[in-house]
């Protein structure tokens, strides 16, 4: 069965951080790969307390890197389970930057997961 939509998004899971010099390019902005790892722990952290279990991830449909984030700025994964399937979940990330002198939030990088939630053998699991 393919994930159906949620009619109500799960509980919203925040994950935050500063973006350190190891974190960055030679530009002083975040690495891509940085912003994805990020994402997708974010991601697996809503679908983990979606589905009270292990899960791994299966599929990234797609991820929009919108705007740079440079070194010092605090960044938030906002995530939440939006559609759920037998064994999987999709989960929605959303990327935050926040100007740490005037608080304005900017929307950097957004990303679709899914995720499958899996046994103690590693093997898929009824989510529900």
């Amino acid at each position: 069965m393919p994930p159906q939509p949620l009619a109500t998004p799960g509980p919203e899971t925040r994950l935050g951080r500063l973006v350190q010099p190891a974190d960055a390019n030679e530009h002083g902005t975040l690495f891509g790969g940085e912003a994805m790892r990020f994402m997708d722990i974010a991601a697996a952290v809503a679908a983990i307390r979606y589905a009270r279990g292990p899960v791994i991830t299966a599929h990234v449909d797609a991820i929009d890197f919108r705007t740079p984030v440079r070194i010092g700025v605090f960044l938030e994964a906002i995530a939440r389970v939006v559609a759920v399937g037998r064994t999987s979940m999709v989960v929605d990330v959303v990327l935050e930057a926040e100007d740490r002198s005037t608080a304005d939030r900017t929307i950097t990088t957004t990303g679709r997961f899914v995720l499958v939630a899996i046994d103690d053998e590693g093997h898929p699991r009824d989510v529900r």
